[in-house]
């Protein structure tokens, strides 16, 4: 996508706000504009920086991140908020706030890629929403030849070894092409990493089954195999089936 995201990072430790913008460089679409190291920073910041996204630590002294979030979305051009915190118990009241999303410290790189491919959902220009990103075909190479899939025909998608494999409605397909990368290109469409090892199409999810250790196990139309769901991914799942 062409917009550059324009966000700011709130959080009262520094080396928390140093660690969550050097791992947000690796984001060409997201341009970190400011920081703030409290809440109430974290306001006046927005007024002057009109950002688009803000990562709003919870746990901070005098206006902690809920407050601040209400008070940022009272404002007239109100930034996306995504909370990032240590304390999973505010996960609940986050959301009545609309959060994009609720990360965890320690932070952990792929929910993080799946928060900014939110956030890129998001802002995607709707002349982009009406090009052939959405219209268009998902090249793929192999023997010799190419095959254009429509990626709304695509059931999911997995990883194995140096290919992945593209399962659709009728047939199988193997690419060299990374799975980070399809991740990328189908995020106009409703696909969604379940599992360092997966992408699956949302519009085919018909159960999704309780595991172990957290995890569950995910079924699609017209497909018999069960496929997992890691833990990191069930609340963000979850959140996405449900809207």
């Amino acid at each position: 996508m062409d917009k550059m995201i324009r966000t700011l990072i709130v959080d009262d430790e520094l080396y928390s706000r140093d660690e969550l913008k050097h791992l947000l460089q690796s984001f060409p679409s997201i341009q970190v504009v400011g920081e703030a190291e409290s809440g109430e920073t974290a306001v006046m910041k927005a007024l002057q920086l009109h950002p688009d996204v803000v990562f709003l630590d919870v746990e901070m002294p005098k206006m902690n991140g809920m407050e601040a979030a209400k008070a940022l979305m009272e404002l007239r051009k109100s930034p996306l908020i995504v909370f990032a915190t240590a304390y999973p118990q505010f996960a609940a009241e986050a959301f009545r706030y609309e959060a994009v999303d609720y990360l965890l410290k320690p932070y952990d790189e792929n929910q993080l890629r799946e928060t900014v491919l939110r956030i890129e959902k998001h802002f995607l220009m709707p002349a982009e929403q009406e090009s052939g990103k959405q219209t268009g075909k998902l090249a793929v190479e192999g023997d010799g030849e190419i095959i254009y899939l429509d990626p709304k025909d695509i059931l999911y998608i997995s990883r194995e070894e140096k290919y992945s494999k593209i399962i659709t409605k009728t047939r199988e397909y193997e690419t060299r092409i990374p799975l980070k990368d399809l991740e990328m290109r189908l995020t106009a469409y409703s696909f969604f990493r379940i599992h360092k090892s997966y992408i699956v199409n949302l519009d085919y999810v018909i159960r999704l089954t309780p595991w172990f250790n957290g995890a569950y196990q995910l079924e699609l139309e017209g497909r018999n195999e069960m496929l997992s769901v890691s833990r990191n991914y069930v609340k963000a799942l979850r959140i996405q089936l449900e809207l």
